[in-house]
Formats: C-alpha cells, sequence, structure tokens
C-alpha cells in the first residue's frame, strides 16, 4: 500500500516538476534584476493583474466567448471531418476525387483565410467560427480517413461473406475500428481550433481572449497578453482532458 502511495506521489510530482522549475526560476531572475518588466512582468505583477482582471469580470466574460466560439467550429469540424472522413475512406472514387484539393488546402493556415472570409462573411460572428472550423476541420478529416482503412480487414471480410448491409457494417466494424484515430483526430482538432481563436478573433472583434490578447499588446501591457495566453492553454488542457475522459468510457478494449 505505501509503495502504492509513494509511486502516485511521485507521479504527482513529475507531473508539475517541470512547471515548478520554470516559475522558481522566473522568480529567481525577477529577484535578480535581470527581467525587463515590459517584455516579461514578473510573476506577482502578472497574479495581481489576474487577480484584477477575475475580480471585474472582463477575463471570465471574454473566455466565456472565445469558449463558445470554439465550441461552434469544432463542433462543425467534427461532424463534416468524421462523415466526410468515413466516406473518402470506404471509397477509393471519392478519395481520388478529393485527394489533391484536399493536399491544396491541408497546408494553408487559418490566418491566410482572413481577407476572403471577411468578404464572403463580413466581420460578424460566421466569419470567426468559419475560421475556427479551418483550424480543426483538416486534422480531424485525415485521422477519420486513415482509421477507416487501418480498420481489421478480416473483419470486413466476413462482413462482406455474411452480407452484411454497409450502414450496419459502418455502425458495428467500420466506427469502432477507427475509434482510436477518431479520437486522436477530435483531440488534436480541439488544440488547433484553440490556436485559431486568436486569427478569428482577429477579424474586428471586440470580445473574447484573442481581442483581449491583441488589445493588451497593442498598450504594451504584457501582463495581459501572458494571461490571455495562460487561459487559453488551461481551457483547452481542462476540454483536452474531457475528451479523454471519454475515449476510455468509449474505447474499453
Amino acid at each position: 500500500m505505501n509503495n502504492v502511495l509513494i509511486k502516485k506521489v511521485v507521479n504527482i510530482i513529475e507531473y508539475f516538476l517541470l512547471i515548478i522549475l520554470i516559475i522558481s526560476f522566473w522568480f529567481v531572475m525577477d529577484a535578480g534584476g535581470k527581467l525587463n518588466p515590459v517584455i516579461m512582468p514578473s510573476p506577482s505583477k502578472i497574479f495581481h493583474t489576474f487577480i484584477k482582471l477575475l475580480s471585474n469580470g472582463s477575463l471570465l466574460q471574454n473566455a466565456l466567448v472565445s469558449l463558445l466560439r470554439v465550441l461552434k467550429g469544432y463542433v462543425l469540424a467534427s461532424a463534416c471531418g468524421i462523415v466526410l472522413g468515413i466516406l473518402i475512406g470506404l471509397s477509393r472514387h471519392l478519395d481520388r476525387l478529393t485527394q489533391l484539393l484536399v493536399q491544396i488546402l491541408k497546408p494553408i493556415p487559418p490566418i491566410a483565410w482572413i481577407p476572403l472570409v471577411i468578404l464572403w462573411f463580413g466581420i460578424g460572428e460566421s466569419g470567426k467560427i468559419f475560421l475556427i472550423f479551418l483550424g480543426g476541420f483538416f486534422t480531424i478529416l485525415i485521422n477519420v480517413i486513415d482509421g477507416i482503412r487501418q480498420a481489421d480487414t478480416k473483419l470486413a471480410e466476413v462482413s462482406y461473406v455474411m452480407e452484411t448491409p454497409l450502414l450496419k457494417q459502418i455502425f458495428l466494424r467500420i466506427i469502432p475500428g477507427a475509434a482510436p484515430n477518431i479520437f486522436t483526430g477530435l483531440r488534436v482538432g480541439l488544440t488547433s481550433c484553440w490556436m485559431c481563436v486568436v486569427a478569428a478573433e482577429l477579424v474586428s472583434s471586440t470580445t473574447g481572449l484573442g481581442y483581449l490578447i491583441m488589445n493588451a499588446r497593442q498598450f504594451g501591457n504584457t501582463d495581459i497578453v501572458i494571461i490571455g495566453m495562460i487561459t487559453i492553454g488551461i481551457i483547452g488542457k481542462v476540454m483536452d482532458s474531457l475528451l479523454k475522459v471519454i475515449e476510455k468510457k468509449v474505447i474499453t478494449w
């Protein structure tokens, strides 16, 4: 029992050790006067600014706005990526038809789409959600296609011999077999969506964590910039952890 407890404590220490070391080094550098407060404010200043933003509600308000945008774009990217990924993975003809287009569009960063997004969608919410959608769509799509193609061929042969209907095969064989790849795509796609939220909120936005970061940059408020970045990271981590829990529940094998 003691060995199990010690192992758990060691695991927890290892999990947080690097963060603790970085923050400790940050404190030491600040105490020694080695940091330019304009470029890199002290941890205490960032903490006080964080409390201020939290108490006046601006941090929570902007975080909720960004979270809602990311969820809308992510759900849309997941739905389209999974459906199209299954169809392309099952059809060599559809694969050949879409392969060149996907390979051309996939490397284009969402921020490069901003001029077109403004022309197509204006400066409203639709353009921001579209940019976030682009951030996650191709990652999810590619992982789903790979998962479909890596499904057990023996099960496919058995399904063919038993003349199992295609729709039944998709839900009972293909999707379960591709589930690990699908969840990998969903997790990486979620991270990509959060990475795109700053780019999305460059499009004439007055709310959101991306706006908070860019507005603080213009006024030289580096502490607010760092707080916005850390907030995005923490929310992204929490959402990724929730996906991991769902993955373990779904993929029990």
